[in-house]
């Protein structure tokens, strides 16, 4: 097949889990720079990345890199790009992006450009003048970074955060990718016991039945490739096919959940059993301050922020109580994340490892008790 370089967005600090990831997938010759993977791959490994990551936020086909400083520079670059090659004829190709310490800042008029540049290109390598657009969605995306544009092609459609099972949330949820990242670092595996005692919508409690069960959390949805013609509809039943074959339904992993809003228990209630996880999940109503860990079980939390849902002088008491309730030790190891940069000294007990992430735009750090 085809090689084809491809790049995957990921939450800052998540890069090395979704370098692994993208590694197990058969992905080579992995370039990684801050929030993002670049690596060579197929036709099939868009399909299979799309249905079995967990820590990206969406597969991008990269297109190439030029230097752009002025509207001609960019036009140019744009038009020696083999967009045939993945947009046919019929297609739809939208496009949309940013830019940053550049000289060409104006989104409209780069997306103006850019888009004219497409259609020259594309105009002429199909032989008409105009272009219907009516077929399938093929976005086009573009980053121009110090003068540097990139421009991708997205196969995913709706971000891989959507997994499917959360179409309602509660008033502060962690992105699912996110969520998937920090159960990968709190080392949960088949036979581990997780709890969350202010688990809100769930989040964490399903990723961690993905995870656990081996459960590829694109399985329950679709992607914007998979109305292309450039890549064979049999590819996306191979990979489902593959992924389900993978699921490990032996495994005696179970997550108990609870909050103190009824309303949120009732939400991870119906999320878990959207995720088809409820078996797997244990969810009662609970006031934190009653909350003990299960023997050997790992504590896996986001505490409500100050700057969000309580007063910053509530969420630090919130975070003592917690440290009381919790004490993490090697038999009950903890993985907590929070913006409060004073979460240590409230909760009581030094982190054995840190690690900085950003939730939505909150800078965080990801407090890991082990020892």
């Amino acid at each position: 097949m085809q090689k084809i370089r491809l790049c995957c967005p990921c939450h800052f600090g998540l890069e090395s889990v979704l370098k692994f990831e993208i590694t197990k997938l058969g992905g080579k010759n992995l370039t990684v720079t801050d929030g993002k993977i670049s690596f060579d791959g197929d036709s099939a490994l868009i399909a299979k990345a799309n249905i079995c990551l967990a820590t990206a936020e969406r597969v991008l086909i990269e297109l190439g890199s030029f230097r752009a400083e002025t509207f001609e520079q960019l036009f140019e670059g744009t038009y020696a790009l083999p967009l045939e090659q993945y947009i046919g004829k019929n297609d739809a190709f939208p496009v949309k992006g940013h830019s940053l310490n550049s000289k060409l800042h104006s989104i409209p008029h780069c997306q103006s450009i850019i888009k004219k540049a497409a259609c020259k290109r594309l105009g002429q390598k199909y032989n008409m003048e105009w272009l219907a657009e009516d077929g399938a969605l093929h976005q086009l995306q573009f980053n121009i970074m110090k003068d540097v544009c990139t421009i991708y092609l997205d196969t995913t459609g709706q971000g891989l955060h959507k997994r499917g099972y959360r179409r309602t949330s509660n008033a502060a949820p962690i992105k699912e990718t996110l969520a998937a990242g920090i159960i990968d670092l709190a080392r949960v595996r088949a036979d581990s016991v997780v709890c969350d005692p202010m688990c809100g919508s769930g989040t964490f409690l399903i990723e961690a039945a993905y995870k656990a069960l081996n459960v590829a959390p694109g399985l329950r949805r679709s992607f914007a490739a998979e109305k292309w013609d450039q890549i064979p509809a049999e590819l996306w039943r191979f990979e489902r096919a593959e992924a389900m074959e993978k699921l490990d339904r032996e495994g005696t992993f179970h997550a108990y959940g609870s909050d103190i809003d009824p309303a949120s228990v009732d939400l991870s209630i119906m999320n878990a059993k959207k995720a088809g996880v409820a078996s797997k999940i244990t969810v009662k109503e609970q006031d934190v301050m009653k909350f003990t860990p299960p023997e050997g079980s790992i504590t896996i939390c986001n505490p409500p922020y100050g700057e969000r849902m309580l007063e910053i002088k509530q969420a630090e008491e919130l975070y003592k109580r917690l440290g009381e309730r919790i004490k993490p030790d090697s038999s009950h190891p903890a993985v907590i994340i929070s913006p409060d940069e004073d979460f240590e000294k409230f909760f009581g007990k030094k982190a054995d490892k840190k690690r900085k992430l950003y939730n939505g735009m909150i800078k965080c750090n990801l407090y890991m008790y082990f020892k």
